[in-house]
């Protein structure tokens, strides 16, 4: 792939909900499923680096990665994320419906930004969302489109995975098949 000098344009967003845990921590992850209509994507990273003083200063620098939080804008959640991720529930009547007891899910969200060059993907591979919020208004003289805004938490997974994402240095089979299942680094 060449390099990239910008990114814009968020596309393919999937999620992939996590199935079970091995001993070791590591996710057992269903399928990755679409999740049409990305309007937006805004994570912050969470932590800081804190520094540890000895000798008359900085000693030793501790990273405090703590994962990322924030929102991912969508045209409308889809019936498969509304069950499968927020826990509601399809009635025999086709009526989704949401209880308090409603049990949020953990998943890997995959997404890609365009660049000048190449796409960079990027996979968060533990995340929860919240509940998006129920908006609309009347139409006047123009219809205004109402979106709905998920809050995301990405969070390390046991053995301290976060986050990947595709570079200029990416394998082509690894980069083509992105979308077919959440990749997992090979790293020791």
């Amino acid at each position: 792939m060449e390099k990239n000098k910008v990114k814009f344009g968020l596309n393919k967003v999937h999620w992939a909900k996590i199935l079970d845990f091995d001993e070791e921590g590591i996710p057992a992850y269903d399928i990755p499923i679409r999740l049409p209509g990305a309007v937006s994507l805004s994570i912050d990273a969470e932590g800081e680096a804190e520094n540890f003083f000895a000798d008359n200063g900085v000693y030793y620098v501790i990273n405090n990665n703590s994962g990322y939080s924030g929102d991912l804008e969508v045209a409308m959640v889809t019936l498969e994320f509304a069950t499968e991720i927020l826990g509601e529930i399809l009635d025999k009547n086709g009526i989704l419906v949401e209880t308090n007891k409603s049990e949020l899910q953990q998943f890997a969200l995959m997404f890609e930004f365009e660049g000048d060059r190449s796409h960079i993907r990027h996979v968060l591979y533990s995340c929860t969302a919240s509940r998006p919020a129920t908006e609309g208004q009347t139409t006047e003289a123009n219809k205004e489109v109402k979106t709905e805004k998920l809050s995301l938490k990405a969070s390390a997974l046991e053995n301290g995975l976060v986050k990947a994402k595709s570079c200029e240095e990416t394998n082509q089979f690894i980069y083509d098949d992105w979308y077919k299942s959440v990749y997992m680094p090979d790293i020791e």
